[in-house]
This record gives structure tokens, C-alpha cells and sequence, in this order.
């Protein structure tokens, strides 16, 4: 599904019948997804450029006028870093999550369901669209449970159990709020912050929360929008396609390394959960929402069951 992105755009103005020839070629992948819910979780990295996030905005409003159903998830790992920079809180991290106490939680939570939340939304809506922002814990969308991780010490080889502090993940997913939103006209904009059971505020990671909205709603396609053009094989070229079995066997063998484990592992989950089919692709790439799904090369890495 890899598509030649890297070429350079063309000053010269497309004339009207080559914008007609694209509208046509077009055409079949506006009608696959017509009426269909495409969950994209756009990442912290993928935000950092004004005029790319105001073209990932375009292309979510074209999705919902082409009879698309779009949820976006955002993340904010880089923006929560700097907030707390600013603040003089040091962050630590322990098995590639934050550790996040009662302090950091309060400005996570001020970050992500505040100013990105509401940034996205503006931009949405500076493009024509009906953003409305949300996070996790609006009508008990997303409830969570503490998360504990277990890291091998390298000086004694034993494995130490870290407390995470307010770090959760999904336990369970109610979808009331964002079945009255979808197909009026309404685009939901999501900040992964989750209630907990007892009451309280987890920060949830943004490709975990995704995967679980994605496969509570059955969404036809789940984008983990990331600063990677997706998968790449030992010789650093992009995978275009894979399955679950052969994404767990290239985890195994180490080509999946990194980072690119929990990615992989959410997009397993959420196939497991329903989803039809999950791409990583680079967010940082303009208009690569609209590349992916209408176009017939895509732009990443597309895993299926």
C-alpha cells in the first residue's frame, strides 16, 4: 500500500479536467467507505507543523462530507513534555510510559483534553467542519484501570515491578456519546484521558485508546498517524501489507523493534476486536489521511486479520 509521497508537488495549477480525472479515480474509495467509521489517531509528533495539522484538518472534513464517519484520538506526548518543562516537572518514564502522579496527571489532563483538544477542533472547524472535542471520561466513554509494568533490573537481572501512578488503560468502552454524534454531521475529536473505576483521572496512551474506541464502534479502518512512514523490513524499506501472523513473527525475529512493538501490538488488538483493518502510516506527510483511502497505492503499512 505504499504510495511515491516523496515526489515534489507541482507549482503549475491542475487544470479542470485532470481535478475531474482525480475526482473519478477517486471515486471507488469514496463509495468502499461511504457511511463507514474511520477512527484516526493523529500523534504529538504528527502536530508539531501549524500548516500540516491544518491539512490533516482538510482532510478530515472532506472524509465526513464524502459520507465518511471519522473519530480522531489525538495524542500530545511532546506538548504534556514541554508543559512540564516549563512547570520544573521532571518527568521519568519507565517501560517506554510516563510516570505520572497525582501533579503530572493534573496538567496531562489540562494539556490534552485543554489547549490540543481545542486546537484541533478550531482547525477542524476553520475548514468548513463541526469538530466537538471530548476526552475519555465524557459519559463514561472510557473507563480504565491502573497499569503496572515489570522492568529487568541489568545490574541484578530481577524483574521489579514499577508503579505507574495514574497511567491507565481501557478496562471498557460505552459508545452512547458517539453514536448520537456520528452521522449528524458532527466530527468527535478525542483526548485519551479516561475515568477510573473508583472515580479519578488516568492518562491513557493514545494508540491504546484509539484501538479500543476503534474496535468498540467496528470502525472499517483504524490510522495511527505517526512521524514513520509505517513498517519497515531489515533494509529499512516499507512493508506495505501484513498479517497478524506475520506481524507477531516479524516482532519475534526482531525486525519490530522499539517503539514500533506497542504500535503493532494495538493494531493486533484492535483487529482482534473487530476492525477490519489497521494502517501505521507518517503523519507528518501532508494529506496522507486522503492518500491512504482514496488512492489506490495508500500511504503506510496496512495489517489485517
Amino acid at each position: 500500500m505504499s504510495a511515491d509521497i516523496s515526489a515534489p508537488i507541482s507549482a503549475e495549477p491542475i487544470d479542470d479536467h485532470a481535478k475531474a480525472r482525480v475526482l473519478v479515480q477517486a471515486l471507488p474509495h469514496m463509495q468502499r467507505y461511504d457511511d463507514a467509521i474511520i477512527v484516526v489517531k493523529y500523534g504529538g509528533h504528527a502536530m508539531g507543523d501549524e500548516q500540516v495539522a491544518r491539512d490533516f484538518a482538510q482532510d478530515i472534513v472532506l472524509l465526513e462530507q464524502s459520507g465518511v464517519n471519522p473519530v480522531v484520538v489525538h495524542g500530545g506526548g511532546p506538548q504534556i513534555g514541554a508543559m512540564l518543562a516549563k512547570l520544573g516537572i521532571k518527568s521519568e518514564f519507565a517501560a517506554g510510559l510516563r510516570i505520572t502522579d497525582k501533579a503530572t496527571v493534573e496538567i496531562v489532563e489540562m494539556v490534552l483534553a485543554g489547549s490540543i483538544n481545542k486546537s484541533l477542533v478550531g482547525f477542524i472547524n476553520e475548514a468548513g467542519g463541526k469538530a466537538l472535542g471530548l476526552s475519555g471520561k465524557d459519559g463514561n466513554m472510557v473507563v480504565a484501570s491502573k497499569v503496572t509494568r515489570s522492568v529487568r533490573d541489568p545490574g541484578s537481572d530481577i524483574e521489579q515491578e514499577i508503579d505507574l501512578g495514574f497511567v491507565g488503560e481501557p478496562s471498557s468502552v460505552d459508545t452512547t456519546v458517539l453514536d448520537q454524534i456520528l452521522g449528524r454531521e458532527l466530527i468527535p475529536v478525542l483526548a485519551p484521558v479516561a475515568t477510573g473505576k473508583d472515580g479519578g483521572t488516568f492518562n491513557v496512551n493514545a494508540d491504546t485508546f484509539a484501538g479500543a474506541i476503534a474496535g468498540a464502534l467496528g470502525a472499517k479502518r483504524l490510522l495511527l498517524l505517526t512521524d514513520v512512514p509505517g513498517v519497515l523490513d531489515r533494509n529499512k524499506e516499507l512493508i506495505k501489507e501484513l498479517t497478524i501472523g506475520e506481524a507477531r513473527a516479524l516482532i519475534a525475529d526482531g525486525t519490530i523493534s522499539g517503539g514500533m512493538i506497542p504500535k503493532v501490538e494495538t493494531c493486533i488488538y484492535a483487529l482482534e476486536q473487530g476492525v477490519e483493518g489497521v494502517v501505521i502510516l507518517d503523519g507528518k506527510v501532508s494529506h496522507s489521511v486522503l492518500l491512504e483511502l482514496f488512492t489506490d497505492h495508500g500511504a503506510g503499512t496496512l495489517i489485517t486479520r
